[in-house]
C-alpha cells in the first residue's frame, strides 16, 4: 500500500465509481500514479477515506436485495454483453496496464485475455448454481439444498495485474447475486474504472460494482464495516495474514492469497533447451512481478554447471525496453521505490556470499533514461539461510540452488514457508508422478513453468501462501461468494397427529 501525501493539481486526476457513475475524492489525499518507462507522473488517484467506503458500501448495499433476486439467466446476459465489450476494447485495455504496470504490452494481452476467461466462466453461473434434490427421503419429506448470495462483498487487489486479479473476484461475485466494492492497487488504477463503464454499457445495475481507490486507510474502513460481509485479497503474506486477522475478526469471510517462492527443478534427464526456455520465460517475464514467477531454479546433480551455462548468456541478452515496442521482452519495474526495493536484495545476495553471475543493477534504456528499468539478475551457489532465498523479490532475480538428488529438492521445497507453485523438468515418468504426489504446494507444473489453473479450475497456494478455506475462482470461488442452505419440506396431508419426541430418523 503506497505512501500518500497531498499533490499539487499538476495533473488530471482519477474518480472513484459509486453507483454507476464517476465520484470526486473528498479526502484531499492522493497519490502519483507513473509511466515507468519514463518516470513521469501520468495521473493522481484519489486516497479515500472511510466516507467514501461508506458511500461505496451503501450503494453496493442498495443495490443487493434486486440484483439478488434477478434470475441468475439474466445475471449471465449482463456478462455475456460485458465479455463482448472486453474482447471489443482487449488492445485498449492492455494499453491501460502497459502505460502504468511496464510489462510488455503482449503480456498485457495475455492479462486481458486471462480476464476475460474468468467472465467466460462466470457466464455458466445457471448451472453453477444448481444443487441436489433428494425426493422422499422417508415420511413425505423432501430435502434439496441452495446456494445464495452473502450481500456485499469487497475485493483488494495488487498492482501486479490491475485487471485479471479483479477478474478472479467480481465476475463471480457478482454473477452469485452479491454487489461488489473494488479497491484496486493505487500503483496502477486505471483499468478498474475502465472495468467500471464497461459493465455499466453492458447494462450492470447501478451499485452493483463500485470502485474506491486508497491505501490503508480505505483497507481498514472495509475490513471494520459492518455491512461488508465478505473480502478477497491477493498480495504480500505479510497483508493477506493482516487482512484474514482482521476481516474475521469482524465477523467476515475472508480469502486472502498472499506470497510465494516458486522453485523451478531441473532434473538431469530433462531437456535442457526447454527448461531453460522456461526460466528465462517465468523468472523475467513481467520483470519477475508475478505471484507465479519462478524465483529458485533447483538444479539437480550434474546438471548444475550446464544450466548456469546456458542462462547466463539469455539472461544478459534480453531485450529490455518501454513494454509497447513490440521487440521488448521485458520492460520496467511499476515505480522507482520497488525498484530499490530489489537492488536492495541484490545487494543482500551478494553480501550473503551468492555468487553474482549476471548483475542487472544500473540498467539504462536509450531515450528512457528515467524509466524504472533494471536489467535480469542471475545467482548462482544460493544458500538455503539467504534472505534472497527465503524472501519473495518481486523482481526479475533467478536463484539458482544446487542439490544432490530428487529427494534433497523435494525436501527442499517442502520446508519453505510458500507454497505457491513449482514446477518441475523431467522426462522421467515416475519422477514426475511422484514429485506431483510428494510436493506440498497448491499448484504443481510438470514440463510447465507457471502453472497457473484455467478459469473452470481454480488458483491457491498452501501453507503461508493462502489464508482461508477456499482458492480464488472456478468452482470454489462459487463456493466462498454463496451460503450452503438444506430445505427440508413436506406437506399436511403427510403429517401424523401428535408430537414427536424422538429423534427424527429415515423411515
Amino acid at each position: 500500500m503506497g505512501e500518500t501525501h497531498r499533490s499539487e493539481a499538476r495533473v488530471a486526476a482519477l474518480t472513484h465509481y459509486i453507483g454507476g457513475k464517476r465520484v470526486e475524492g473528498r479526502s484531499e489525499r492522493f497519490g502519483d500514479v507513473f509511466n515507468p518507462a519514463t518516470g513521469a507522473v501520468s495521473t493522481r488517484v484519489p486516497l479515500a477515506g472511510a466516507p467514501e467506503v461508506d458511500a461505496a458500501v451503501a450503494a453496493a448495499k442498495a443495490a443487493f436485495p434486486e440484483w439478488s433476486e434477478t434470475a441468475p439467466i439474466k445475471r449471465a446476459r449482463v456478462l455475456f454483453k460485458f465479455k463482448q465489450l472486453l474482447d471489443e476494447h482487449h488492445d485498449e485495455l492492455a494499453e491501460i496496464i502497459t502505460r502504468e504496470h511496464g510489462k510488455v504490452f503482449s503480456d498485457a494481452k495475455g492479462e486481458v485475455m486471462r480476464g476475460i476467461e474468468i467472465v467466460e466462466f462466470a457466464c455458466g453461473i445457471p448451472n453453477l448454481l444448481k444443487t441436489d434434490f433428494t425426493d422422499q427421503i422417508g415420511g413425505g419429506i423432501d430435502n434439496w439444498n441452495l446456494r445464495q448470495p452473502l450481500g456485499v462483498v469487497a475485493g483488494i487487489t495488487p498492482f501486479n495485474f490491475p485487471m485479471m486479479v479483479p477478474c478472479w473476484m467480481f465476475p463471480i461475485a457478482i454473477a452469485t447475486g452479491n454487489t461488489f466494492v473494488l479497491k484496486p492497487s493505487e500503483r496502477d488504477p486505471s483499468a478498474s474504472i475502465r472495468l467500471a463503464e464497461l459493465l455499466k454499457e453492458a447494462g450492470l445495475p447501478d451499485g452493483v460494482f463500485n470502485v474506491v481507490h486508497g491505501d490503508k486507510t480505505a483497507v481498514d474502513a472495509l475490513l471494520a464495516h459492518k455491512d461488508v460481509e465478505a473480502l478477497s485479497f491477493v498480495g504480500s503474506t505479510p497483508i493477506a495474514e493482516y487482512i484474514y486477522t482482521e476481516g474475521t475478526k469482524h465477523g467476515k469471510r475472508v480469502q486472502a492469497l498472499g506470497g510465494a517462492k516458486n522453485h523451478l527443478v531441473v532434473m538431469p534427464d530433462a531437456d535442457l533447451d526447454q527448461a531453460v526456455d522456461a526460466l528465462v520465460g517465468a523468472a523475467y517475464g513481467s520483470a519477475g512481478e508475478r505471484c507465479m514467477a519462478i524465483s529458485v531454479a533447483v538444479a539437480v546433480g550434474h546438471i548444475a554447471d550446464e544450466l548456469i551455462e546456458r542462462l547466463t548468456p539469455r539472461v544478459k541478452s534480453l531485450v529490455i525496453k518501454n513494454g509497447m515496442e513490440s521487440d521488448a521482452e521485458m520492460g520496467p519495474l511499476v515505480t522507482a521505490a520497488h525498484r530499490a526495493k530489489v537492488e536492495g536484495y541484490i545487494e543482500a545476495g551478494v553480501k550473503s556470499g551468492a555468487t553474482l553471475v549476471v548483475d542487472g543493477r544500473g540498467h539504462e534504456v536509450e531515450g528512457h533514461e528515467n524509466g524504472f528499468f533494471l536489467g535480469g539478475t542471475l545467482f548462482d551457489n544460493v544458500k538455503t539461510d539467504s534472505t534472497i532465498y527465503k524472501e519473495e523479490i518481486f523482481g526479475p532475480v533467478l536463484s539458482v540452488v544446487r542439490v544432490p538428488d530428487f529427494a534433497s529438492a523435494v525436501e527442499l521445497i517442502n520446508k519453505h514457508e510458500f507454497a505457491n507453485g513449482v514446477s518441475c523438468y523431467t522426462t522421467d515418468g515416475g519422477v514426475a508422478r511422484a514429485f506431483s504426489r510428494q510436493i506440498r504446494v497448491g499448484m504443481v507444473g510438470i514440463n510447465v513453468p507457471i502453472p497457473v489453473p484455467m478459469a473452470w479450475h481454480s488458483f491457491g497456494g498452501w501453507k503461508r501462501s493462502l489464508f482461508g478455506d477456499h482458492h480464488a475462482y472456478g468452482e470454489e470461488g462459487v463456493r466462498f461468494y454463496t451460503r450452503y442452505k438444506s430445505v427440508m419440506q413436506r406437506w399436511p396431508d403427510s403429517i401424523a397427529k401428535g408430537a414427536e419426541f424422538t429423534m427424527p430418523v429415515a423411515k
